[in-house]
């Protein structure tokens, strides 16, 4: 079984900074790519960031000068830095992970349970 925990999310003034961090546990032969992803009532879970196996970084739009993703291969943890925040990056925030558990097995999706950032005016 694979886990995903992430931390980090809060209640932040807008203008101010937090990092999100997603630790990856259980069977993991490699480790794909991974991401951030973020909903609101009502809408659909749009991406945030990736992040290739070998570093390569793909950002939305809405974040981009904003936010950084890195990944810690050693720590089997993904981190997602955010400043200058804004109302409207209010959402629940999720980790995702491609993890292949086995030699020659194939990419599985997982998710983490998402953790809560609120930006205030």
């Amino acid at each position: 079984q694979v886990q995903l925990v992430e931390s980090g999310g809060d209640l932040v003034q807008a203008g101010g900074s937090l990092r999100l961090s997603c630790a990856v546990s259980g069977i993991i032969f490699r480790m794909n790519d991974m991401g951030w992803y973020r909903q609101v009532p009502g809408k659909q879970r749009e991406l945030v960031a990736t992040i290739t196996s070998g570093g390569s970084t793909n950002y939305a739009d809405s974040v981009k000068g904003r936010f950084t993703i890195s990944r810690d291969s050693a720590k089997n943890t993904v981190y997602l830095q955010m400043n200058s925040l804004k109302p409207e990056d209010t959402a629940v925030y999720y980790c995702n992970a491609h993890i292949t558990s086995y030699y020659a097995g194939p990419v599985n999706y997982y998710w983490g349970q998402g953790t809560q950032v609120t930006v205030s005016s």
